[in-house]
Formats: structure tokens, C-alpha cells, sequence
């Protein structure tokens, strides 16, 4: 048994993580802490803390004697860091709160750890996860080998450049001080609780609500998919059995262009309204209320600076030294995502309230149409 931290448990990934790693280890403790930010949310959380299963902290991991006074109650033996601003357009926008979370809030951590396990003597049988991000890689041409972990460091945003130095800075404590660490880098994310300003979940709640679809460039941008219960799966995985001091990438092997993902959505929301006529009368603004195409709101606005054009994870290592490997196909994941936000609607209604559509506006509104199309598969 553990005492476990996850940290940004509260976020998309960390709350998916939380439900996994109580489902996969139910006799560890979890405690999880989350400064609460506007991507937060407790909803799917709220029943096992109101039955005692996990613990929650409402808290900033920059908060060096929240963090170490954590450490001396709980005694944690394991350190899942998934705490973190994640947006690229936000860290545009913003690029300080990114290096204040991301970089100093990490080495908070770090310090807090290190310092506990070693004056606890836990350091032999602990571990500490980084949860890193395949940005950090930079872009990759069309025809160039996907990034494997051994790929240098290039980041093109100041998001990139915050988690490529988090990165660093996990590494420098692996060979400094004997840190037990280990890093992952993984590729994009989709699934049930992700933050509306998300390309997903962007795409299927605009086109519920009949608004248009807008999508940067020409749409060529290519990212490989990963599902977060797959990316969940991996993440105990390695902390459990993977190589102190190793990285490990986590991929999807699902790499699509924007423009195909957008089309993709499109084409499943049309059809769960054809399966379910009562979707009518709950979005009728959507085309497919009135049996039209949800393609029809596609448009294409001029891109954001430093986007780049392709990622692609290499995954080998995990699935030849752990046995990892996502098991879930992109079409029926869409599937699956499109279907749990219809069944979701009051809470990402909560979410798309006026701070959310005051950031939609002052993101997409700025930026100029270059084309409406209907997009065809």
C-alpha cells in the first residue's frame, strides 16, 4: 500500500487519473491537491470525497509549507505531478503564469519531496512522476520519424518551454540528488471532463449550439490522439514499474490533421441525431436538429503564432519494457467523447459561462476568417 499525491487531480487528466488509480490500487491513499483554477473542476470527484475515498486539498503546489506539511502528515511514497497550465493559446496570452506553475511550481515540489523521503529514509521505495507533454519535442515535418525520447528538446511556445524546463529540471534532480523520478511525455488528450477550450470538446459543444467551427489554417496541423483512459492506464504503469530516472512517451497511434478530427465529429454528432430524435429538441440550433450537415460551421481562421505542424509519438520503449499500448481505436473514442458530453450538458454548461465566451471571443473573434467550407470525408 501507498500514500499517493496527485497533483492538478482536479484537472482533466488528473481527475481521470484519480478514478483509474482508484479502480487499479483501491488500498493506496490518494490525496489530491488542486489550486482550483478556471480548468477545474470537482464534479466527478465529489462522491469520493464526500466518502472519505481520497482526500482533497484546495492549494498551490508553489506553496512550499502547504506542500511540505502535506509531506510530513501523509508520508507519501508516491508522486504523481500532473499540475500545470496547458493551453497554448493561454500561454501566449500569458506566458509568466505558465512559468510560475509549470517551472517554479514544479521545483517546489521537487525540494518538498526530496527533502521528506530523505530525512524519512523513504527515499529507496518511493517514486515521483512528471507528467510532461510532447511539445517539448517541437514539430515535425510530414515525412520526419515520430518523436521518440531520445528526440531533443525544441519547444516552440512558451507552454513548450515551460514543461521542456519542468523537464529539466526533474532530470537534473535524478542526477543531482538521487531524485526517484520519472518523466512522461505524451501526446494530445481527449476524453470525458476536458475543458471546453479544448479542440475536442471546442468542436462538439460549438456545433450543439449551431456556432461555428473554427479551425486554424488550412487545418493540415497533425497530432497524434491519445485517450486519457489508455493515457491513465500507462501513467500507474510506469510509476509502478517503470526505470527510475527514465522517460517514457505515450502515444496514441492515432495521427490525424485537424481538418479530418473536425470532419470526424461532425459526421458522429449527425449521426447520434439521427439515432435520438429527442437531441432535436434539446440543441435545435445544431444543422443536424434540421438534418443538416454540422460541417456546414466549418471555417478556417489565419493561425496562432509558433503553431506547429506535426507531432508523432514513438511508444516502443513503454510497450516493449512495460507492455503498455493504447487499446482505444480514435474513431470509437470520438464516439465515446461525443456521447458522454450530450449526456454531460450541465456541466460544460456550467463551464461556458462569461469568463469561458469572453476568452472564446477575444481568441477566435480576433482572428480573420480566410474560408468558410463544407468539408467532405
Amino acid at each position: 500500500m501507498h500514500t499517493v499525491l496527485i497533483t492538478g487531480g482536479a484537472g482533466f487528466i488528473g481527475q481521470n487519473l484519480v478514478h483509474a488509480w482508484r479502480d487499479a490500487r483501491p488500498s493506496d491513499r490518494l490525496v489530491v491537491i488542486d489550486a482550483m483554477t478556471y480548468a477545474a473542476n470537482l464534479r466527478s470527484l465529489e462522491p469520493l470525497i464526500a466518502e472519505r475515498s481520497i482526500a482533497f486539498v484546495r492549494g498551490d503546489i508553489n506553496d512550499a509549507a502547504l506542500i511540505r506539511a502535506l509531506f510530513d502528515e501523509h508520508r507519501f511514497t508516491r508522486v504523481a505531478h500532473l499540475a500545470a497550465e496547458s493551453h497554448v493559446d493561454r500561454s501566449i496570452d500569458d506566458p509568466e503564469a505558465f512559468l510560475q506553475t509549470n517551472v517554479l511550481g514544479t521545483f517546489t515540489l521537487l525540494k518538498s519531496a526530496l527533502d521528506h523521503w530523505r530525512e524519512a529514509a523513504l527515499l529507496d521505495r518511493s517514486r515521483f512522476l512528471h507528467v510532461s507533454t510532447d511539445e517539448v519535442y517541437g514539430s515535425l515535418g510530414l515525412d520526419d520519424p515520430a518523436f521518440t525520447e531520445a528526440s531533443p528538446y525544441r519547444p516552440n511556445s512558451p507552454y513548450a518551454a515551460s514543461k521542456a524546463s519542468s523537464d529539466h529540471l526533474v532530470r537534473s534532480f535524478v542526477a543531482t540528488y538521487g531524485m526517484p523520478a520519472l518523466i512522461t511525455n505524451c501526446s494530445n488528450n481527449y476524453g470525458p471532463y476536458q475543458h471546453p477550450e479544448k479542440l475536442i470538446p471546442l468542436m462538439i459543444i460549438h456545433a450543439l449550439e449551431g456556432k461555428p467551427l473554427p479551425i486554424y489554417g488550412d487545418g493540415s496541423n497533425v497530432r497524434d490522439w491519445l485517450h486519457v483512459s489508455a493515457h491513465c492506464e500507462a501513467l500507474i504503469n510506469v510509476i509502478e514499474r517503470g526505470r527510475v530516472g527514465e522517460t517514457y512517451n505515450i502515444g496514441g497511434g492515432n495521427e490525424r490533421n485537424n481538418r479530418d478530427v473536425v470532419g470526424l465529429i461532425c459526421d458522429t454528432i449527425d449521426r447520434a441525431f439521427v439515432a435520438d430524435s429527442g437531441l432535436s429538441a434539446r440543441f435545435p440550433a445544431c444543422p443536424a436538429a434540421s438534418g443538416k450537415a454540422c460541417r456546414s460551421l466549418i471555417s478556417f481562421v489565419t493561425d496562432r503564432p509558433g503553431h506547429d505542424h506535426r507531432y508523432a509519438i514513438d511508444a516502443r520503449k513503454l510497450e516493449s519494457e512495460l507492455g503498455s499500448r493504447s487499446h482505444v481505436d480514435f474513431s470509437d473514442g470520438i464516439g465515446r467523447t461525443v456521447h458522454w458530453y450530450l449526456d454531460h450538458e450541465p456541466w460544460w454548461r456550467d463551464i461556458t459561462s462569461g469568463a469561458y465566451e469572453a476568452w472564446i471571443d477575444r481568441n477566435y473573434g480576433a482572428r480573420s476568417v480566410i474560408q468558410a467550407k463544407n468539408l467532405r470525408a
